[in-house]
């Protein structure tokens, strides 16, 4: 199946559901955790007809929910076609039924309060180094390039953040068009010399303002806002980057 592409995903007017690097997150509030238990079998059910099923985290007071496919099919500039973890159609459907699912047992959405952490790792040698990261962060060979054409390692089970490898030169496919296989890779993150590990936070498009002005209060300064509105770069007060990033190209208008 096909990956779908950020304007389809803002054409699906999915309302309760945001795309956060790879996949489709929503969150839904809950009284208690019995409603959630229920919420999430209805869920289970819609999963079962299509043949697919959200990832699932639940807490006091909501359920967090990722719709993402494993088989994808990416289509490279040279015709290439690669099976990448992203979002396609059964995603989209499955998050429309979530949405009447939800609004059936009364439970509000909260998309503004999303977010995905991902890792970025600056080296020259990905191919060298990702054996090592795949078992130091999941135990396991296969995480390494795993729904994805290039080295990123990537844990099935979604116990910890991806972790993707940049040169410090490349150039970023941005959160702001997010349409590629591998949506980072945003080398303009990488910090000053010695530094080699940033993150990236994803966050809903409504909240990004917010959250940039929050930082800059803590006192830290742009770096990089070449790729604004898809990813700004900030740096701290002893020069450590990180980079807060927004799939603006999968924003619902409207």
């Amino acid at each position: 199946m096909h990956m779908v592409r950020g304007r389809q995903i803002a054409e699906a007017n999915l309302t309760d559901w945001r795309k956060l690097a790879q996949g489709l997150h929503a969150r839904y509030l809950i009284g208690d955790f019995g409603a959630g238990v229920r919420f999430l079998a209805a869920v289970g059910e819609a999963g079962d007809e299509l043949g697919h099923h959200p990832r699932v985290a639940m807490g006091a007071g909501y359920v967090d929910l990722e719709l993402v496919s494993d088989d994808a099919i990416y289509r490279d500039d040279e015709g290439t076609e690669h099976v990448v973890e992203w979002v396609t159609q059964q995603d989209v459907e499955l998050a429309r039924r979530v949405a009447d699912i939800a609004r059936d047992h009364g439970l509000q959405a909260d998309p503004a309060s999303v977010s995905e952490i991902e890792l970025g790792l600056e080296t020259g040698r990905s191919a060298t180094v990702a054996p090592v990261w795949a078992a130091l962060l999941t135990g396991d060979a296969g995480s390494q390039g795993r729904g994805t054409p290039g080295d990123e390692v990537r844990d099935a089970t979604g116990r910890v953040p991806n972790l993707w490898f940049g040169d410090g030169a490349s150039d970023s496919d941005g959160a702001s068009d997010s349409d590629g296989a591998s949506d980072s890779g945003d080398g303009d993150a990488a910090g000053p010399r010695g530094q080699r590990f940033h993150l990236e936070v994803y966050v809903a498009p409504e909240v990004a303002e917010a959250r940039i002005a929050a930082v800059l209060a803590a006192g830290a300064t742009v770096a990089d806002d070449s790729g604004a509105p898809g990813c700004t770069v900030f740096a701290d007060q002893d020069g450590n980057r990180g980079a807060l990033c927004v799939d603006t190209s999968a924003a619902t208008t409207g």
